[in-house]
């Protein structure tokens, strides 16, 4: 497996488990998950960058996951780095040059628990005007969701954390449209793996 990444902590576990209540968070990460999904239409054509300071390595891990237990190859991402180190794995080695090679048909999801960065922004709308399809997971960035076809915030006061809003967006990526309630069996019997079934 090409990419590592940690578990599910206990706070994450628990903003999961509220979802399965009727908030509403289930169904607006269903919708912005299957505007995704029907953006990526080629292997390698959904981009996938943060900040300078955060690279979103757990949402690259779990879309990559998915997409391989699922079998829809156009899901796996290609994660974009500020500044990928000499030597690094080839996954691990595209750069923002990849960003200015952005043509129509290809998808540009930003991921970015703070505001986005001038450089950032400049970023995604030159990918804007090559034709790209733009998404944006934040927490409330006008800037940058202005210039997103689809965006989904997490805002503060969200009943679950930025990490586990990222998690629900990958699983439900994978989702077929006529699974109504397939998304919230994986959840349970994930949660179940986690932290064992509810008590009676």
């Amino acid at each position: 497996m090409p990419w590592q990444h940690g578990g599910v902590n206990a706070e994450q576990v628990a903003a999961l488990r509220m979802l399965l209540q009727p908030t509403g968070w289930l169904e607006r990460a269903s919708v912005f998950a299957r505007a995704l999904r029907g953006s990526a239409r080629t292997p390698g054509g959904l981009l996938l960058v943060g900040t300078p300071d955060e690279e979103p390595w757990h949402l690259a891990a779990h879309l990559d996951e998915e997409s391989r237990f699922a079998g829809l190859p156009e899901l796996a991402p290609t994660l974009v780095r500020w500044a990928p180190p000499p030597g690094a794995a080839k996954h691990l080695s595209v750069g923002l040059a990849r960003l200015e090679e952005t043509r129509r048909g290809e998808s540009l999801l930003v991921v970015s628990a703070q505001a986005a960065p001038g450089p950032l922004l400049e970023r995604v709308s030159d990918a804007r005007k090559s034709g790209a399809t733009i998404f944006a997971l934040d927490r409330g960035d006008r800037q940058l969701e202005e210039m997103a076809h689809e965006a989904l915030a997490v805002a503060p006061t969200a009943p679950l954390s930025f990490d586990a809003a990222q998690h629900l967006v990958s699983a439900a990526a994978t989702e077929r449209a006529d699974q109504a309630r397939g998304l919230r069996a994986r959840l349970a019997r994930f949660l179940d793996t986690v932290t064992g079934p509810p008590s009676p």
